[in-house]
């Protein structure tokens, strides 16, 4: 049976939504239970079963994850992240009870936010996953040069024409017969032999480094091979901003209703009694950063999981102005925080501002909508619109004035 990489078989089965099975065996040996499951068990593209200890190419602390420890965090994509803990530290006692050897990889919010996002095929890049080596980048390569693949799609040769039963003039059977397969850029830049660029965008980087360091002394490696060792590695892409919600039962915006109100436009009163996912994200274009490729923006209403380099990615706060929502913030007094990162504060059309968010000064933009009316529903919320727009557009201008760009996150502060 020819080898197949873990997370692709995972992903396509999920895109193509074929069945996955657990297996207690390399048959289709069904079973429930992960701690007693051996294999995973693909129906597509065809039958295959693959060993749950496998390692796949997802890195985390510099070492493979098995494939057991990916499929359980697809699984509880919907948890949320203390509990999603507890079910890994539960699933490693009872492997440790059955004598499965290893346990399971508990990933980090990045890491499976990153993850899940790929599994589902929002995202075809990953910065945890490490590219497929060799032979199937060669051969991939060698598709693009060869024309087999890629390139722009032409007029049909006469065999084609002939196949479809197309009768083609005998003058105009003369061009098709001269004409040639047009390349793009993918397989222009490849020539006949399969060449790696990536290590051209690393190399670059101690160029553009210097020049923006006036007087700053030449830094190229005296060796490029030191340079060239680490093409393998994937080049840093833009990290995605992050917004904070207020996890106060007061907060008119909650995990339940800020995916419509900042991605449709429409508020809806927030449903404490659902179970909703703790990590959610919408895309927005910002123009005046860049124009062509939206930002993603994380949301959260925790910062629990942050590792210290996290909150320099943190350009809005939703407050509702209590002071407790930042004890666990890095900057615990608001001003401070407000000086590192847009401050929002919501409320109903007509009501009073609060007197601590009044008090915390430009550093937070206040906005307010319509109460909500029952009778109406999502019909009456039309002013909403123009609401979500000006507190986009304070975002946009408060990224900007941090740093943000096109290519990069903010400036290191």
């Amino acid at each position: 049976m020819a080898n197949h990489d873990p997370l692709i078989s995972l992903r396509q089965s999920i895109a193509s939504e074929s069945p996955i099975s657990l297996s207690a065996s390399t048959d289709n040996n069904p079973t429930e239970n992960l701690a007693v499951a051996t294999h995973l068990y693909f129906s597509a593209p065809e039958p295959h079963a693959i060993s749950l200890d496998t390692p796949t190419r997802f890195i985390s602390s510099e070492k493979p994850v098995d494939l057991r420890s990916i499929f359980f965090a697809w699984q509880k994509r919907h948890d949320a992240i203390q509990d999603y803990i507890d079910s890994v530290q539960s699933l490693s006692d009872e492997l440790e009870k059955s004598g499965q050897a290893g346990r399971v990889t508990n990933l980090v919010f990045v890491q499976r936010l990153d993850l899940i996002t790929w599994l589902e095929g929002a995202s075809d890049e990953s910065e945890f996953i490490k590219p497929l080596e060799g032979d199937s980048a060669a051969a991939k390569s060698a598709q693009l040069a060869s024309g087999s693949a890629g390139g722009i799609a032409t007029v049909p040769s006469s065999a084609a024409a002939a196949r479809i039963g197309k009768q083609v003039d005998p003058r105009l059977q003369e061009i098709y017969n001269l004409e040639r397969r047009m390349g793009d850029r993918n397989s222009i830049l490849r020539g006949h032999k399969p060449t790696d660029f990536s290590y051209v965008r690393k190399y670059s980087e101690t160029f553009i480094k210097d020049k923006k360091k006036p007087n700053a002394p030449s830094t190229i490696p005296a060796n490029p091979t030191t340079t060239l060792a680490s093409r393998d590695k994937k080049p840093g892409r833009r990290p995605d901003p992050i917004i904070l919600l207020s996890p106060s039962a007061s907060s008119l915006l909650r995990m339940s209703n800020i995916k419509s109100f900042l991605d449709s436009g429409t508020y809806v009163p927030a449903d404490s009694s659902s179970t909703t996912a703790n990590i959610l994200h919408v895309s927005r274009l910002l123009p005046s950063i860049d124009p062509q490729r939206p930002f993603r923006f994380i949301l959260v209403d925790t910062p629990e999981q942050f590792k210290p380099d996290y909150w320099n990615r943190v350009v809005a706060v939703f407050t509702t102005g209590q002071t407790w929502q930042f004890k666990s913030y890095k900057w615990q007094n608001a001003p401070d925080l407000f000086k590192h990162s847009l401050g929002i504060y919501l409320g109903w059309r007509g009501e009073d501002i609060p007197a601590s968010v009044r008090g915390w000064g430009r550093g937070v933009t206040s906005a307010q909508v319509d109460k909500w009316n029952p009778a109406q529903g999502v019909q009456g919320r039309w002013r909403d619109r123009e609401v979500v727009e000006g507190i986009w557009g304070r975002v946009e201008e408060s990224m900007r004035s941090r740093g943000w760009s096109k290519d990069g996150g903010p400036v290191e502060r």
